[in-house]
């Protein structure tokens, strides 16, 4: 069963504590996202990684299924004006297109997911060839296991794992889409 942080304890997912122990640089960088780079962020919140994201990045599409947590986000990116589009919708039935993103960030989100092969499908052909999907995930929430089944899912659409690393909170696998770089 998931459970999804409802929008009005938003407060908890974006607070002093947390940026002061998130190195969102950090994640830019391993997740490959520079100037160039067209991005797209699946259960963005209200905004935590995408304000950080936006700032490096030439282009964000930021998929959020809560209209609640989507009006939130809109609030906080509304400064970056077009450089971010929400989606208010559900990554399983959001066409995002074909290979239209260089880099696709899952942040503590795909063990949300309720249909994950069918996020998995539409994540995977949205990323261009030699394009990036970095993955992080709650170990308290998602056992090795749960992380190596989602890695092997998005391996069935032609992504290929390059790193993988656990911590005492997170869970992190990068896979890049064949065909490129």
């Amino acid at each position: 069963m998931c459970h999804i942080c409802p929008s009005w304890l938003s407060f908890i997912l974006y607070n002093p504590i947390r940026k002061a122990f998130t190195n969102r640089e950090k994640i830019l960088s391993e997740s490959g996202i520079g100037d160039d780079s067209v991005v797209l962020e699946v259960g963005a919140g209200n905004g935590f990684l995408t304000e950080a994201v936006a700032a490096h990045a030439k282009k964000v599409y930021a998929v959020e299924l809560q209209e609640g947590m989507a009006t939130k986000l809109r609030k906080r990116i509304d400064h970056f004006g077009d450089k971010v589009v929400v989606v208010h919708g559900d990554i399983a039935s959001c066409d995002m297109g074909d290979e239209v993103v260089d880099a696709c960030l899952l942040y503590y989100s795909f063990h949300e997911v309720r249909d994950k092969l069918a996020s998995a499908k539409n994540i995977s052909k949205s990323i261009k060839p030699g394009g990036v999907l970095s993955i992080y995930e709650p170990t308290i929430e998602v056992r090795a296991v749960d992380m190596q089944e989602t890695t092997e899912m998005f391996e069935r659409f032609g992504l290929k794992k390059e790193k993988e690393r656990e911590g005492p909170f997170t869970r992190f696998v990068r896979l890049r889409k064949h065909g490129g770089r």
